[in-house]
């Protein structure tokens, strides 16, 4: 058999089956939310709302991917996103399943990267810079819902992990860098690890400091 690769957001997204089945494997109520496949929990550093979710097969890596957009929105307007897609092994015979490296989108931006392990698991994690592009066509299910995404800057953080080669499990949260109650600057540069400095770096050590609260928040179970 192939081998498995766990398919990260970016995939063009072809073929889309309803998830209803799939809400039952994960909710959120309040800032908790429980995933029963795989078994983890976790806390969140918002109260979101379910926008979209939809689950994908891919024959070719013998798996099935699901997908959850949740937004915390100001007037219908973006202010936080958060995303879980997480790819089941639907093949017994298959290989483990596997992820590639995160990596940031430029080495030249502030950002910040490790591993942690939770439940005798590896985590790897990513915090960013990136800019919220609301002519994603991942992202359209949102804009359709009446949420408006501004096209501008937003800190990001990811992180992933492979539960014991049955599941992937990747998180994307990002913030408008704008909602921080701080004036910060729009321009690239100022984000730039070698000159952030001032309201740039106390909001980028504000975001890294929230989701890693997050990311240590994983509680995995295993069997």
């Amino acid at each position: 058999m192939r081998k498995i690769f766990f398919i990260l957001l970016g995939l063009v997204l072809i073929t889309w089956i309803p998830a209803s089945a799939a809400k039952k494997d994960l909710e959120v109520q309040g800032k908790k939310l429980t995933s029963q496949k795989p078994p983890f929990n976790l806390t969140l550093p918002s109260e979101f709302n379910l926008i979209h979710s939809f689950s994908q097969e891919n024959p070719r890596e013998s798996s099935l991917t699901r997908v959850y957009f949740y937004v915390k929105d100001r007037e219908k307007r973006a202010e936080e996103m958060f995303i879980v897609q997480i790819s089941d092994k639907t093949n017994p015979q298959a290989l483990p399943m596997t992820a590639p490296p995160l990596k940031p989108y430029t080495e030249k931006r502030m950002y910040s990267k490790g591993k942690i392990k939770k439940g005798g698991l590896e985590i790897e994690y990513l915090t960013q810079l990136m800019a919220w592009n609301p002519d994603a066509k991942s992202l359209q299910p949102i804009i359709k819902k009446g949420i408006a995404i501004p096209n501008q800057w937003a800190l990001q953080g990811q992180f992933l992990f492979i539960y014991l080669g049955e599941h992937g499990v990747s998180v994307r949260y990002s913030k408008d860098i704008n909602s921080f109650g701080t004036k910060v600057s729009e321009d690239g540069k100022a984000w730039e690890k070698g000159s952030i400095s001032g309201n740039e770096k106390k909001v980028y050590e504000i975001f890294h400091k929230t989701f890693m609260k997050m990311v240590d928040s994983v509680d995995i179970k295993n069997p």
